[in-house]
């Protein structure tokens, strides 16, 4: 029936026919990821409006407003890519949705980079029409962060090792190796699995002692290091505050860290779910052949399945040693090794049949999601709201703004309370406040200075919450002119009505004219932490 249909296809099959041809002239990849970003883009426009970015997104950009070499919750990479980007772009919800989207692109592009030293043609549509049907390119993208900035790195960070390890008397490999994993690992600490698992590979693999002996392993830990350095001084020179926040999530018991491994494991399982079962019905009886071709498998995609299996294992070894939380949302970056892996290793050939029906279904998937699927959520989210209470950003950040001009007169310059509210605040007011609590004590009640009062400030909390309120009750204390009030925020998505949701402000205005510099930093008394 495939031949067949490989010989007389139906009109309509035509195009993506001549798609799959022109994968191996170039055209065609770049036309499948523009097409990605493009629906994906329309898909979070349409999904989210009436509502505000995440809070995670929301905090990487409010990061990247001051560019370091660290920040005290996470290497600095999502904030320099957040700053770079808006330097550009407007600072706007579509702007940063646009970004993320772009972000997984990137990751797909470098994945085909990987898979194309092993396969042609309809084989490498394969692999990225696979994982477009993971949720992690889009659902997952969408949240900016230290988690989602590696989908990018580690992808090409592997690619980079990969050729190192296949050309061990080349520099330029070589470096570019060190200097991505360095990438990598300044976008989040648990970048370090994918290092060691790399060094695990090339320990294990048959052609060690081509590459172990040769001078890429000290080149590529050279150029790593000389990339880190200046986030290493930056670490050393200020109290190494990220190691601080990772260490947070230890301390559990083993039994504790049993299920955190078995929720791990599970959770990869199940995000795999799908493009397993779509390559089963590809692959049909000759899914038996699975075995020998492994055992078959070129040296470098055996390098890959070392890293595939390091990626999960040293994980799993350090939650069980230590009791560290492990969701298995830190580690889906990786996930496209094993996509990599069962389709670049087959010895059959793939028919263009099965090809044109995949990417018809990853297509008609992407516009189900926009055409009906985001409409959906949008409506829902306006009558039922989010948890973080996205759907009030702009509403709040709009009054916040009013009102703080009637009372002062001058821009808003500094803005504190709920986080995501604050966060938010700087972001659409167009005063753009700054997040006044210094990040190192982010996690902290503490009242601000009243120097920090006296230059001019504010904070939003919602009523229902439990710390906010009673954190600004205490503050009025500490403030010599101030204004407390409340008001009801609406949600509305193009002019229906939503929920509504208390809002608390509270504004201090300057009490005499200062220079504009950084608030203080706030002291702090009782701790709430975060799981990141």
């Amino acid at each position: 029936m495939a031949a067949a249909s490989e010989q007389d296809p139906a009109r309509w099959r035509r195009p993506l026919i001549k798609w799959l041809e022109g994968i191996e002239t170039g055209w065609s990849i770049p036309i499948l990821l523009v097409l990605f970003v493009a629906i994906w883009t329309a898909y979070l426009v349409i999904a989210y409006l009436g509502a505000g970015l995440h809070p995670d997104v929301l905090e990487t950009w409010t990061l990247g407003r001051h560019l370091a070499w660290g920040y005290p919750k996470h290497p600095p990479l999502m904030g320099w890519i957040t700053r770079g980007w808006t330097a550009i772009f407007p600072l706007t919800d579509w702007s940063l949705q646009l970004m993320a989207m772009v972000n997984a692109a990137v990751a797909l592009w470098a994945v085909d980079l990987i898979a194309r030293r092993f396969v042609r043609g309809e084989k490498r549509a394969i692999v990225l029409l696979l994982l477009m049907l993971l949720p992690v390119y889009q659902f997952h993208a969408q949240r900016f962060n230290a988690n989602t900035v590696l989908l990018a790195a580690w992808p090409l960070a592997t690619y980079c090792f990969l050729r190192a390890f296949e050309t061990p008397g080349q520099l330029g490999w070589a470096t570019a190796a060190g200097a991505a994993c360095a990438l990598a690992m300044l976008g989040k600490y648990y970048s370090i699995f994918l290092v060691a698992s790399f060094v695990f590979a090339s320990v294990l693999h048959p052609d060690r002692r081509r590459y172990l002996p040769s001078a890429s392993p000290w080149i590529s830990a050279l150029a790593g290091m000389l990339v880190l350095g200046p986030h290493l001084h930056w670490l050393a020179t200020t109290g190494a505050t990220p190691f601080d926040y990772a260490l947070a999530h230890a301390g559990a018991d083993h039994v504790a860290a049993l299920w955190e491994v078995t929720y791990f494991i599970t959770g990869l399982i199940a995000a795999l779910a799908i493009p397993a079962v779509t390559w089963v019905f590809i692959a049909g009886p000759r899914l038996a052949r699975l075995p020998a071709d492994f055992r078959a498998m070129n040296p470098g995609l055996r390098l890959l399945l070392l890293v595939a299996i390091g990626t999960i294992l040293f994980p799993v070894i350090v939650s069980l040693a230590i009791g560290t939380d492990l969701p298995s949302l830190w580690a889906v970056q990786g996930l496209f090794l094993f996509v990599v892996l069962i389709v670049c290793a087959t010895s059959y050939p793939i028919e263009r049949f099965y090809a044109v029906n995949l990417a018809v279904m990853v297509a008609g998937i992407a516009i189900l999601a926009v055409t009906v699927g985001a409409p959906i959520h949008a409506l829902y989210r306006n009558a039922y709201g989010y948890e973080e209470g996205r759907d009030f950003y702009h509403a709040a950040a709009a009054e916040l703004t009013a009102r703080w001009r009637d009372a002062a007169g001058t821009p808003l310059a500094a803005v504190s309370g709920d986080d995501a509210l604050a966060f938010a605040a700087a972001f659409y007011s167009p005063d753009h406040p700054h997040y006044a609590r210094p990040f190192a004590y982010q996690y902290t009640w503490g009242l601000p200075r009243k120097t920090t009062l006296d230059r001019g400030w504010a904070a939003l909390c919602f009523a229902d919450q439990t710390d906010c309120p009673s954190w600004m009750e205490r503050t009025t204390l500490r403030a010599t002119d101030v204004f407390r009030s409340e008001f009801d925020a609406q949600a509305t998505l193009l002019g229906r009505r939503g929920r509504t949701r208390r809002v608390v402000m509270l504004i201090v205005p300057p009490y005499r004219e200062t220079p504009p510099v950084q608030p203080d930093v706030e002291d702090f008394s009782s701790s709430r932490r975060a799981r990141d």
